[in-house]
């Protein structure tokens, strides 16, 4: 019974650590999983200091990632420790498990990651329709809220860089846009077209990195409208 048990662990939380699975119940529809933390105590989030003192305990129910196109529920047993220091302004805190759960959060983050890679590469209305086909319920406006939530790539900064314009009402209201023409990304943009205010951007996109080359490197390709030129 105890191998069964750790296979299941395995299965189940390859990658986290501290989790003991309990009983798991299956049906046609869906699959939940009784889970609890192992580790002797947690660090309050308020003053990062351990502590062992449990307060009282709840069940959360995150969603997770479904298996054999059913359901999955975790049930986790979550413990709620004392703060040992009198000063901090947490009395009692809940513990989280890394990996796993997050502070208010109703999915697991293997589940938040799935669905914020489906979003990244379906976007929010195709997206939500493709979770539903492997079983998950959302809205594309929750598809777009977890994208929107990852954090923004490394970009390098460019080597040849594009100026032209953009119109914020065509006809009244132009500003400038500086392009990454390698990448064919927008690197800044400013709210006019005129003047030397894209040599100034230019010069804050060249500083934003270390690896960027020396000034003399740094190239820039003309405009396709003749409102701005930019040198090679």
């Amino acid at each position: 019974m105890e191998e069964v048990v750790l296979r299941l662990e395995e299965l189940l939380f390859p990658s986290i650590a501290d989790v003991a699975v309990l009983p798991v119940a299956v049906n046609n529809e869906a699959v939940r999983v009784e889970a609890r933390s192992t580790a002797a105590g947690a660090i309050c989030p308020g003053c990062a200091i351990w502590s062992q003192r449990i307060h009282s305990s709840y069940l959360r129910f995150p969603t997770d990632v479904p298996s054999g196109g059913r359901q999955v529920a975790l049930c986790l047993r979550v413990r709620r420790f004392l703060c040992p220091v009198i000063s901090c302004g947490r009395r009692t805190f809940a513990e989280q498990l890394p990996g796993l759960t997050r502070r208010y959060g109703r999915r697991t983050e293997r589940l938040r990651s799935t669905l914020a890679a489906v979003g990244l590469a379906l976007a929010g209305r195709a997206g939500a329709r493709m979770a539903r086909v492997f079983g998950v319920s959302v809205s594309r406006s929750t598809v777009l809220r977890l994208v929107e939530a990852l954090p923004d790539p490394e970009v390098p900064a460019p080597r040849v860089v594009g100026v032209d314009e953009y119109a914020t009402r065509k006809g009244r209201h132009y500003g400038t846009v500086l392009v990454d023409v390698e990448s064919r990304r927008p690197a800044s943009r400013l709210a006019s077209r005129n003047g030397p205010g894209w040599r100034w951007s230019a010069a804050i996109v060249h500083r934003s990195s270390p690896k960027v080359p020396r000034p003399g490197h740094h190239r820039r390709c003309r405009s396709r409208t003749g409102g701005i030129f930019g040198t090679t």
